[in-house]
């Protein structure tokens, strides 16, 4: 039975990234809760449009740019009046906002914040950082609620924004399901996963400052002294040429691969013999978790904020120090002596379709339909 209800995701668009998967994810649980789910796109791009389950409907708003696409925001919350608009990405998160102020809506307005607002790292274009920290520092308290992904970036909002604490929520991504579990048992795409010859290890994100990929490859470049082994990193972004010039560099260019984006990681992390996750800063990252439901080994970087709150201490995985090259070799070389242990299902469990879809739906406050008798 579907109810009356109705609740829009807004997304700049569907590009390869964890937070777009995540909200997909989301549209999609919602709407098989029953629940309208309206997808709301600034612009309906990005390698998972045809990822889309039929449920869920998309509207392009065809703007420019997330920031453009205001107007056209505030029309769509004027005539549809969802019970409920979900956003993530911080400019998008603005736009939310100020869409229902202009808008003159009821309708409860939650923004997601999935990162660090003050990175402990220097980012670039700082002006224009400034702007936008400037915007979520006045959009966040205006929002109906926000919800943070792990415990870390809740205290970093807190700090920031000062959102009253009643109206922060902490709730996991909802990065593991059937479908995750189905993709992970077909074969590779990555021929070297077919080979044998060497232990692979992996790493998944987009190609950023971000997400290190640079203290990765000088780890693997100090593994590779020591014993043979290959590194695929899955992902794209503006960082693919330093670190193609750094393979070369470090002498690494024939057992490296960095393929780019696709769309099933999940079964080369299920045959990888390590996973490993780089990054500076972080906020929950998905893809840690993916690798635990697949049945990898890991290796993270302690960085703020997710990977221990994840491992439990370093329960389910190994963690290292952010930017520490030889101490992650280490961690790498000890990994690969070991026969690997994939972490029991209590690593990943909370981070299910399931459970995340129940918990946004109360900090949204939108009920799943009663069945009625006549259809029990």
């Amino acid at each position: 039975m579907t109810s009356t209800a109705r609740v829009a995701v807004f997304l700049p668009s569907l590009f390869g990234g964890g937070a777009e998967r995540v909200m997909l994810n989301l549209a999609r649980g919602i709407a098989r809760r029953g629940i309208a789910a309206d997808l709301v796109l600034a612009r309906t791009t990005g390698p998972y449009v045809d990822q889309v389950p039929a449920e869920v409907r998309v509207l392009d708003l065809e703007a420019a740019s997330v920031s453009a696409s205001l107007p056209a925001l505030t029309r769509y919350l004027r005539r549809e009046r969802p019970d409920a608009l979900l956003s993530t990405l911080n400019t998008a998160n603005v736009v939310a906002v100020l869409a229902k102020h202009f808008a003159r809506a009821s309708t409860r307005a939650v923004v997601r914040q999935a990162n660090m607002l003050e990175p402990p790292a220097r980012v670039d274009r700082p002006l224009t950082r400034w702007l936008i920290m400037r915007l979520v520092r006045w959009a966040y308290p205006h929002a109906d609620g926000v919800i943070a992904v792990s415990e870390g970036v809740a205290r970093d909002v807190a700090v920031a924004t000062r959102v009253a604490r009643e109206r922060l929520h902490v709730v996991p991504n909802p990065v593991v399901d059937a479908e995750l579990l189905e993709m992970a048992k077909a074969p590779p795409e990555h021929p070297w996963f077919a080979d044998g010859d060497a232990p692979i290890i992996l790493g998944v994100g987009r190609l950023t400052a971000q997400k290190d990929f640079a203290t990765l490859l000088r780890a693997f470049a100090e593994v590779r002294r020591r014993r043979d082994a290959r590194l695929v990193v899955f992902g794209e972004g503006p960082e693919r040429a330093a670190l193609e010039t750094l393979t070369h560099e470090l002498g690494i260019e024939q057992v490296v691969s960095l393929p780019g984006f696709i769309q099933n990681p999940f079964s080369a992390m299920a045959r990888a013999r390590l996973f490993v996750l780089s990054s500076a800063w972080e906020g929950l990252p998905g893809v840690l978790i993916q690798a635990l439901a697949c049945g990898a080994q890991v290796i993270a970087a302690d960085c703020e904020s997710g990977p221990r709150e994840i491992l439990a201490d370093g329960r389910f995985g190994r963690l290292v120090p952010v930017g520490n090259p030889s101490t992650m070799a280490d961690a790498i070389l000890t990994a690969l002596g070991e026969a690997p242990r994939p972490a029991s299902p209590e690593a990943w469990s909370r981070f299910t379709e399931d459970a995340a879809v129940d918990a946004y739906l109360r900090v949204l406050r939108v009920a799943r339909p009663a069945i009625g008798k006549a259809e029990c």
